[in-house]
């Protein structure tokens, strides 16, 4: 008798295997063939962050699950929905915890500006028991470009910091689930295509002070985000670019046939000598 098998564990087990530069494609496909799991993929999967314009403000704003409300995304900078939901009313945060959230808007959007030199920033905030909850989104896309050569290049950074603050006596536990979602791609006549695409999981929990002033907790917030992509960013740039160069260095060599060929016979001359007194 076989075991009867999960189709949510299935669909997530066949989203691992497909390229995670089509992630977004993959689930809309998914949920037109099973659209009870709609609800539960989309919480479940990150996939590269969409762009919306506040309609008050004129500003852009990035939409996740997070802000969402049926087909509506609430805006950051109006604390309204785009489109307006249909009962009128959406769920938004208290006013502490907006007031809180405004803050955070206006941070990061500096940090957006002077780490990534442009891109969009989006902050939400919202209730639970025992304090409030976050994400804090970042998204910088290169358009496609042509280099020297011909080579036509285009990338685009994603992060998605997502974190729990529960109240003390004189400080703040938080819990950070940070995702970094990457897209590579150049292509070329002569090279042909190259995608290097992928998506890095993080998580660390931090107990920290804080004042009177709920200020302190976007200053916190601010700390651990910024930390926590630093280290994403090196791990990203050390590990797995490193591995990335090395299995292209072992495909391709950039010396030219004719000299590493002659490299080698000096080589062997060498050991045969070595061997032969």
């Amino acid at each position: 008798m076989t075991a009867s098998v999960d189709p949510f564990d299935s669909a997530l087990d066949l989203l691992r295997r497909l390229n995670p530069r089509d992630t977004a494609a993959n689930i809309e496909r998914l949920c037109a063939l099973a659209p009870t799991l709609q609800e539960d993929l989309l919480e479940s999967v990150d996939v590269p962050l969409a762009t919306r314009r506040c309609r008050q403000t004129g500003r852009d704003f990035l939409c996740c699950d997070y802000n969402r409300d049926g087909d509506s995304w609430r805006s950051p900078w109006s604390n309204e929905f785009e489109p307006p939901v249909e009962d009128g009313e959406g769920v938004v945060p208290s006013e502490r915890v907006r007031r809180m959230e405004v803050r955070a808007n206006e941070a990061f959007d500096v940090y957006r500006e002077l780490y990534f030199e442009g891109g969009v920033s989006s902050v939400y905030f919202w209730d639970v028991d025992d304090g409030f909850a976050g994400c804090v989104l970042l998204k910088k896309s290169v358009p496609t470009a042509t280099a020297a050569g011909g080579m036509k290049s285009s990338g685009s950074w994603d992060s998605i910091h997502v974190f729990e603050a529960a109240d003390r006596a004189r400080t703040a536990h938080y819990k950070l689930t940070s995702t970094v979602i990457l897209n590579l791609g150049g292509q070329a006549d002569a090279l042909g295509n190259m995608d290097l695409s992928g998506n890095m999981v993080r998580q660390v929990e931090q107990d920290m002070p804080i004042t009177d002033d709920d200020a302190s907790h976007v200053v916190n917030v601010g700390k651990m985000v910024e930390d926590m992509e630093l280290k994403m960013r090196n791990l990203l740039q050390e590990v797995y670019f490193g591995k990335a160069k090395d299995v292209v260095g072992d495909l391709r060599s950039i010396a030219p046939l004719s000299e590493t060929s002659r490299d080698r016979a000096t080589h062997r001359e060498m050991i045969e000598s070595m061997g032969g007194r």
